[in-house]
């Protein structure tokens, strides 16, 4: 097996790793400050943008909410009250997952959810979905990982506010033949000086046989389609209706028209890379006739002969 095929994996239906098309997850997260309806505008936000699939946040509060801070009382939109029960209340359920699994299919448009502890990865696999995805957060959380591993779906590792031993720890407790890393900075927005996109090429070194992506958390598209220049085969961005939202996410957030801009931006990126065979084209060869004073031996040559 070449380097190239077992750097593939498979995402539901689609082959994802080198040679194939980036697939392009739009992160809602918890943007849709636990209404239903927001959720549903951003699904068709990503799907007229052309994004591959929309991902969400699943936790159980009482686990992954510090015991010394459910009482802390804080202003929201819906009043003030403690950070227990604003977790309840931006967190989705069995009936809004299973609206939202109903409105993907009809869509045709895949999703998934960062799960944030075990019961989450029990919950979410009622729904079969194409994969998990682990946040940087977690990724120190062996339990959690191996509760990913036991589900048999490939498993998306964001790398964030994570050393490199803890990297090659996390791919040895998932095991290399399902993964896919993410290179990511876990800054909420991730000043551009401190992106270091080149770690992208670091992790396809280290992994030979991981497919290697980008999960962006930076205002602006550029550093992200640059990160497609690199080879990054996955991009994660967080999107939003209007970074204005009240939330903390929603500022290092893409809205409606950036998703679509950075889809066809990556989808232009992708055909320009090409494939690094060096050749003539078809249509340089007037150019060719008309400004080139000194012949050659290979100016009639094909693309085998002009490599």
């Amino acid at each position: 097996m070449s380097v190239t095929s077992s750097r593939r994996r498979r995402i539901g239906d689609r082959q994802v790793g080198p040679g194939q098309p980036v697939y392009v997850i739009g992160e809602i997260g918890i943007n849709h400050n636990g209404e239903l309806s927001n959720a549903i505008a951003l699904i068709d936000a990503a799907k007229s943008a052309g994004m591959d699939a929309v991902k969400f946040q699943k936790r159980t509060p009482e686990i992954c909410t510090p015991r010394d801070q459910w009482d802390i009382e804080r202003d929201t939109p819906w009043g003030r009250m403690t950070y227990i029960e604003y977790r309840h209340r931006v967190e989705f359920g069995e009936e809004e997952y299973r609206a939202i699994d109903e409105y993907c299919r009809a869509q045709e448009i895949d999703w998934f959810a960062s799960p944030w502890d075990v019961p989450s990865v029990e919950f979410l696999d009622q729904f079969n979905p194409p994969t998990h995805k682990i946040a940087s957060a977690s990724l120190t959380d062996d339990e959690l990982l191996r509760a990913a591993r036991a589900s048999g779906r490939t498993v998306i590792l964001s790398t964030g506010m994570s050393t490199p031993d803890q990297i090659r720890h996390a791919v040895e407790v998932l095991g290399s033949r399902n993964t896919v890393l993410l290179h990511a900075n876990s800054t909420y927005p991730a000043p551009p000086e401190q992106l270091n996109l080149r770690v992208i090429n670091t992790l396809m070194a280290e992994f030979p046989n991981v497919p290697v992506g980008y999960s962006g958390h930076e205002v602006g598209l550029q550093s992200t389609l640059a990160a497609v220049a690199l080879g990054a085969c996955v991009v994660e961005r967080h999107i939003t209706l209007d970074r204005a939202m009240w939330g903390s996410d929603q500022s290092a957030s893409v809205e409606p028209e950036g998703m679509r801009r950075l889809v066809r931006d990556i989808r232009v990126l992708e055909a320009a890379l090409g494939d690094g065979i060096k050749q003539v084209y078809p249509g340089e060869l007037a150019a060719m006739k008309k400004l080139r004073r000194v012949g050659g031996s290979q100016d009639s040559a094909g693309p085998e002969q002009a490599a």
